[in-house]
């Protein structure tokens, strides 16, 4: 079996191995979800006894569903969800626990399950309808849940289940409000999938509403299916308007209390947080300029500052915070960037926890200290961006700044705690997929099993940094070549805010192994904007995302050929997708000489029909900067007359009809201007496909593409 089938049917590698991983309080269960084997799409739950180390299924998703039921059968708000979540796997997509672990609750099929994990029992619970984002209490007695849109039901309602069965309405309206759900802004773009949170008593509900109302309509249709009506979105595009969210305390009983924060003034609410004391939030103003971190009084609904975000060019939290230490000191992320400083920190109360040569990336939670108040695990990189490790951080008042590195060898590190438990996942360029210990009191106890394939490539690309702005870039060869052959050049590129691709792990150079070995010296750069160097490395696109991108990727480029001679660059080709499918077409259109070809996948081509958040963060408002906009389209780009033949390169668009992120409309208007200025092209639509291109498609793409490339550059 070729790579490309190979990768389709094992979702590249993944289906089998362990996921979603998280620890009981106390430590002693290890939950998590899996496949049952390479090819097997659908997750089930499970779970490791930590006093034991021995694994136990939990729920089997073709078992709950019984003879007739499909696995991959998904409600349109839970496939919704997984589009922002860019979650491909079938079964249980998620599940959520009580505050000690010992009931887990999912969504299967728009149905209810409930798991007690000490027992093993598994129940359906009945509902009203088709559920979405089900929760139990942190007691473990009542669960709540959001109903997706069916026959006699509305979409976004809020409802709590009692331990009789019970199901009353919490919150609920008509006309395009939904209650308990993130908005397409909070999901896609400030990583909030949630709209509600529990008490931790479990009397009471924190939920979000959200008003829809406003936004324009789009409405898209795959033309395959002609007898199928357009589904309509609410799709809030850059400049216009946003959804109204606001929040509000439900206790059971009937009793509401809204929470009161200058809404017009800071209408995004981008992270919440109540685990103990009292909820806290973070929102931000539409420039995202400016943020609060907000202390909400459960009785009264008024809110008090704790800390104050502000960056002339934008606030980028840290994912974990806002968060309560156990001393009352309420932790945020934050960066410092003064006295000679450029560091992604964390403050407690306005006081510095973290060394500034460390670049927080997030906080995982708490670890046992031998003396005084807990520890943070925090995930970080410490210099080298392409690696993140786990460090122990002090949070005791007077104690100083003071981080310890856990982990030592190279890789790509993540984690999840309870009680003294640490549940250790890692990628490394060494082995293939994230290979996940148990760990107690710093001994090993368990490896969580993994059923993934194992990958017919080992590759091992040159991670080196270049340029004055030592900027992370890496080459990668074919496994048979002989230095002095020269190779056409593949620049696979990314290079959006939010994102890295020079890392070191496998799962990220096995596809570009298979296309070196096709004949391609493969190249990868992190220009500035991506994350993990320092905030002025990231923020360094303000407003001039195109010209910082595109010449560092053009000087990394030329440095890299300065270094290795056997790349030709007169045979340059590049591809991307989304950020990456933009940023090809940037390169083609605006430097023809270098870039002989491009492949361009569901790229934004016109900034002025993507959303609100992500645009306006990095390119303002339109009205503020209209120039700045048609400096960014491809569109305006494709449009200018062509000169002579060197100045038309082809490209080969490719986009899913059924994007609802990235509409195929930027495709198709691109098209346009491209055939109206007579610029060679060709557009490839894929019938039913999101902006993941999932269940294979992504992956079968890629032998047209070796033709396109092999065409232009061989």
């Amino acid at each position: 079996m070729d790579f490309p089938e190979l990768a389709a049917r094992t979702r590249r590698f993944s289906h089998g191995a362990p996921r979603a991983v998280s620890v009981a309080d106390d430590g002693s269960r290890v939950i998590f979800l899996r496949s049952a084997g390479p090819e097997d799409a659908a997750d089930a739950l499970w779970l490791l006894d930590v006093a034991t180390a021995e694994e136990r299924l939990v729920a089997d998703p073709a078992t709950l569903l019984g003879e007739g039921g499909d696995v991959r059968s998904l409600s349109p708000g839970e496939r919704a969800l997984r589009e922002r979540l860019r979650l491909s796997a079938a079964g249980i997509g998620s599940y959520a626990l009580d505050a000690p672990g010992r009931v887990a609750v999912f969504a299967l099929a728009g149905r209810l399950f409930r798991a007690d994990l000490v027992h093993g029992d598994v129940v359906e619970v009945a509902t009203v309808g088709p559920v979405l984002d089900p929760r139990p209490d942190p007691t473990g007695q009542r669960l709540a849940y959001v109903t997706d849109a069916a026959e006699g039901v509305r979409r976004g309602e809020l409802r709590v289940i009692e331990a009789d069965g019970t199901d009353t309405l919490l919150a609920g309206e008509d006309a395009g409000v939904s209650w308990g759900l993130a908005e397409h802004i909070a999901a896609e773009e400030f990583g909030r999938y949630r709209g509600y949170w529990w008490a931790p008593d479990g009397r009471m509900v924190l939920a979000a509403r959200v008003d829809e109302s406003r936004l324009e309509r789009w409405h898209l249709h795959d033309p395959a299916q002609p007898a199928s009506p357009p589904t309509a979105v609410a799709y809030p595009r850059a400049g216009g308007p946003n959804a109204e969210v606001s929040l509000h305390l439900l206790d059971l009983d009937d009793g509401w209390v809204d929470v009161h924060w200058d809404r017009e003034t800071y209408p995004y609410l981008t992270a919440v947080s109540w685990v103990e004391g009292s909820p806290l939030i973070t929102v931000l103003r539409r420039s995202q300029q400016h943020g609060l971190v907000l202390a909400v009084d459960p009785r009264t609904g008024e809110t008090q500052v704790h800390a104050e975000l502000a960056d002339p060019r934008w606030v980028e939290p840290i994912a974990g915070t806002p968060a309560h230490l156990p001393d009352g000191r309420v932790l945020v992320g934050g960066e410092l960037a003064h006295d000679g400083y450029d560091a992604r920190c964390l403050f407690a109360d306005g006081t510095l926890l973290t060394p500034p040569s460390l670049y927080v990336r997030r906080v995982v939670g708490r670890l046992p200290a031998a003396s005084g108040p807990a520890d943070l695990l925090v995930e970080a990189s410490d210099g080298e961006p392409s690696e993140r490790h786990l460090f122990r951080v002090r949070t005791t008042i007077g104690g100083g700044v003071d981080a310890r590195r856990l982990t030592t060898d190279s890789g790509w590190y993540t984690a999840a705690v309870g009680g003294d438990v640490l549940a250790i996942g890692v990628a490394s360029l060494d082995h293939a997929g994230v290979r996940w210990t148990v760990r107690r009191g710093g001994q090993e106890i368990a490896e969580l099993r993994s059923f993934a394939a194992t990958p017919p490539y080992s590759p091992l690309p040159l991670l080196e940094r270049v340029t004055d702005r030592r900027l992370p870039a890496a080459v990668l060869y074919p496994d048979n070549h002989v230095t002095g052959r020269r190779l056409p050049v593949l620049l696979d590129v990314y290079g959006g805010p939010g994102h890295q691709e020079v890392v070191a792990a496998r799962a990220a150079w096995l596809e570009r192994q298979w296309w070196a070995d096709a004949g391609f010296a493969v190249v990868t750069i992190d220009n500035r904007g991506t994350p993990g160097v320092a905030p002025s490395f990231e923020k360094a696109i303000h407003r001039r995302v195109a010209d910082v991108i595109l010449t560092d990727q053009i000087d990394a480029l030329t440095a890299l050929a300065g270094k290795h001679p056997d790349l030709d660059l007169d045979r340059v080709g590049v591809r991307g997708w989304s950020f990456g499918g933009w940023l090809a077409g940037l390169a083609v259109l605006r430097h023809p000489e270098l870039f002989k070809c491009g492949i361009a996948g569901a790229p934004v081509t016109d900034w002025a029909l993507y959303d609100t958040a992500y645009t306006e963060r990095y390119l303002g408002l339109p009205e503020d900067g209209t120039d700045v906009y048609a400096h960014h389209s491809l569109v305006e780009m494709a449009a200018e007359p062509v000169t002579g033949p060197d100045q038309a390169r082809p490209l080969l668009l490719v986009h899913g009809l059924a994007d609802d992120n990235v509409v195929a409309a930027h495709t198709l208007r691109l098209s346009a201007a491209l055939l109206s200025a007579g610029r060679p092209h060709a557009v490839l639509p894929l019938t039913g496909a999101t902006h993941m291109a999932a269940n294979g498609t992504a992956e079968r793409l890629l032998p047209l593409e070796l033709d396109f490339l092999r065409t232009h550059l061989l």
